[in-house]
């Protein structure tokens, strides 16, 4: 039997922004709940929440005090197994996020760890003695700037952080930790979630030496001096395997769950991918960031999913173009003046050609733009340092809207924690709901097509070669063969398309005498009967 999660596209929701229910500007468990009508219209197949356990909130979440229980902003537990159970009524499956890499400074294993070098829990975090001169073990440095090592007089030592100084990072050549983790984990099994979201899950192992890391070869220095490295030793160790093992290990014993894992990885992103997913004893599949940059060019795509397919076999992956931590991608690949409509409604139907599972971001369907958001706006202190070369997350993070016309777009009543602008309320729900040709309902449609269509959920894949801008993706299954083709730019494309094809499902171009037009950022479905010739020297720009 197929697992359900091979065929699935996630939702990912980011609590602290898609609905406030009691008023004090932050999101919360009974807003999301409120509102999986919403989710379940797109016809998806699963959500994933970000964050919510309790936590102090340095960095949004992302640092666990604890694991096992509700951030009283975002409700209580059972707030949580109403959601649930709501989620599971409308047929979607429910992802966490899993934050073990590290936890917050106020957890209290780590409260007791840094106290001296004797204790229970003293070898739970990665602690390390100074160098003679009292500087640092080694050179790593943190992805939000300085140093990862932070001293700690109670012990002489330094303890490592790959982020904040607020999140140490755990110590996993300690069996203890993994076990400790692994039953917080069985805590959420056990209240029937459907799977887990593995953050940053390529960091768990450190090099036990702490070897220096080399200079990642830059021609000039950049901006985040963390990208001035190869970061082989302070991530992505081949122990790191061992661990997800044991994960899976625990979620066998459940039945239909699932472990997709975000692979930070910038030396060899799609061979880690491949190695964490391959067989049937580590991920189930592997989250990429591969198509979360301004990179947006035929060549892109195709190779990055003709590597993937070449190097796991057997391996799965999961595609996203927007996350909480990335410019949405309607900016991105929007060319100044450009339509960022006709972009949004390309991505979802260039998304749905892809083999894989797929990621959706909320407000994406909305052809959700990134907020501006000013210096005194600023709630995201990561990257505070680097500002204005890189103005943080907040810009995507800012509040789903419902209602256009309504008080703060009806995300809240009172003051939201990240405002609510013009350019963002203006696409809310209620105007596209109505609205056959919006970016809501294209991405409705393309979805319900895509899960017509066995050629896109299940089908073998190739590229037809084509000339840039023009990007073509074929997927053959059962004997039918469906093709996709889509213009990445912002100019007009025609081409001779030979053959008997005829245009199916959600399109935005023309194909009419063997002629396909296709308008800025234009897309199409063929559906191919015998031989099909996309006649790539045939390709012409239009006026």
């Amino acid at each position: 039997m197929r697992e359900w999660w091979r065929d699935a596209v996630i939702y990912q929701i980011y609590p602290r922004s898609f609905q406030d229910d009691n008023g004090d500007g932050i999101g919360d468990l009974p807003g999301i709940t409120r509102r999986l009508g919403h989710v379940a219209s797109l016809g998806v197949d699963a959500i994933w929440l970000s964050p919510f356990f309790t936590s102090p909130d340095k960095d949004m979440g992302y640092d666990v005090s604890d694991y096992t229980n509700v951030n009283p902003l975002f409700g209580t537990l059972a707030d949580f197994d109403a959601l649930v159970a709501k989620a599971h009524a409308l047929g979607l499956k429910v992802i966490i996020d899993q934050v073990i890499s590290h936890t917050s400074d106020q957890h209290p294993w780590f409260q007791q760890s840094r106290q001296n070098k004797t204790n229970p829990k003293a070898d739970w975090y990665v602690w390390a003695d100074p160098q003679p001169d009292g500087t640092p073990p080694n050179n790593w440095p943190s992805v939000f700037g300085g140093s990862a090592w932070m001293f700690e007089a109670r012990r002489r030592q330094y303890y490592l952080h790959n982020f904040l100084t607020e999140q140490p990072d755990l110590n996993f050549h300690n069996p203890a930790v993994v076990d400790a983790l692994l039953e917080t984990m069985r805590f959420w099994l056990e209240r029937g979630v459907d799977g887990f979201r593995l953050d940053t899950v390529n960091f768990y192992v450190h090099d036990k030496l702490l070897r220096d890391n080399p200079p990642s070869g830059w021609t000039e220095f950049p901006g985040n001096p963390y990208e001035a490295q190869d970061h082989i030793y302070s991530k992505t160790r081949p122990e790191n395997i061992a661990v997800l093992r044991r994960i899976r290990a625990l979620t066998n014993e459940y039945d239909a769950r699932m472990l997709v894992g975000e692979v930070g990885e910038s030396i060899r992103p799609i061979e880690v991918m491949a190695e964490y997913t391959s067989g049937d004893d580590r991920l189930h599949m592997a989250y990429s960031f591969e198509f979360l940059g301004d990179a947006h060019t035929a060549a892109h795509f195709r190779s990055r999913i003709t590597n993937f397919l070449k190097k796991a076999p057997d391996g799965w992956p999961c595609w996203s173009f927007s996350n909480h931590d990335v410019r949405r991608h309607a900016t991105r690949w929007t060319k100044p003046g450009g339509d960022a409509d006709a972009v949004a409604r390309q991505s979802i139907a260039l998304l749905c050609s892809f083999p894989g599972t797929l990621g959706i971001y909320q407000g994406e369907e909305l052809g959700q733009t990134e907020t501006d958001i000013e210096f005194h706006e600023l709630t995201d202190l990561g990257y505070i340092d680097f500002w204005p070369d890189h103005k943080g997350r907040d810009g995507c993070r800012t509040p789903m809207v419902w209602e256009a016309h309504a008080h703060h777009a009806a995300f809240t009543t009172g003051t939201p924690w990240l405002p609510v602008k013009a350019p963002q309320a203006a696409r809310a729900v209620d105007l596209q709901d109505a609205d056959g040709a919006s970016v809501l309902n294209v991405y409705r449609a393309t979805l319900s097509f895509r899960k017509s269509r066995d050629e896109l959920r299940l089908g073998a894949t190739e590229f037809p070669v084509l000339p840039e801008p023009l990007l073509a993706i074929r997927r053959s299954h059962g004997g039918k063969v469906l093709t996709g083709v889509f213009n990445l730019s912002d100019q007009a494309q025609g081409m001779t398309v030979e053959g008997n094809a005829r245009a199916v499902g959600p399109k935005a171009a023309t194909l009419a005498g063997g002629m396909l037009e296709l308008p800025p950022n234009g897309f199409i479905y063929l559906e191919e009967e015998g031989a099909v010739n996309l006649a790539p020297s045939k390709v012409t720009a239009l006026a």
